[in-house]
C-alpha cells in the first residue's frame, strides 16, 4: 500500500535503555484520509530452522521407518506390470489382480517352510528321533 498511503514512523517515547525490545509506532494514512496505527514490537522470538546436517539426519531417520525394498527381481516385475497398465496393454484392474495374486502366492510359499520346520522343533528331540527312525524304516 505504499502507493496509496503515506507512512510515518515514530519511536515510542517511553523507552528505557535497559529494555531489550524496541517498540516503534507506525501511522499509515490513505489518500481518502483514513489512518491506521501499527505498533512494532521486537521481542526475542525463537524461529525454528533446519541446518543441512539436520536435513540429512532427519532423512536418514525417516528412511529407517520405511519397510525394506523388495528384491530387484520383484521391483522389475511390478514395474513391468505398471508399465503395461500405463501403456494400455493391460487394463489396470487386471494388472492389480495379477500383482496382488503374486504377492499372496509368494507370502504363502515363504510361510510353508517355516510351518514345516516348526512342528519338528516343538515336538522335542525324542519325537524327532522317532520320526527319523520311521523315515529310515520306510526306506528299507
Amino acid at each position: 500500500m505504499p502507493s496509496t498511503a503515506e507512512s510515518t514512523r515514530k519511536t515510542a517515547a517511553k523507552r528505557t535503555p535497559a529494555q531489550e525490545s524496541a517498540e516503534e509506532t507506525h501511522i499509515h494514512r490513505s489518500k481518502q484520509g483514513l489512518s491506521v496505527h501499527t505498533l512494532d514490537v521486537r521481542a526475542p522470538l525463537h524461529v525454528p530452522y533446519l541446518t543441512p546436517g539436520d536435513v540429512v539426519n532427519n532423512a536418514r531417520t525417516a528412511t529407517g521407518w520405511l519397510p525394506p525394498l523388495p528384491p530387484a527381481r520383484e521391483l522389475v516385475y511390478y514395474g513391468g506390470l505398471g508399465a503395461l497398465a500405463v501403456a494400455g496393454a493391460l487394463e489396470w484392474p487386471v494388472a492389480l489382480a495379477v500383482g496382488g495374486a503374486t504377492v499372496l502366492i509368494q507370502r504363502s510359499r515363504r510361510q510353508e517352510p517355516a510351518e514345516r520346520a516348526q512342528p519338528a522343533a516343538e515336538s522335542g528331540p525324542e519325537q524327532a528321533a522317532q520320526q527319523a527312525a520311521q523315515g529310515t524304516k520306510k526306506k528299507d
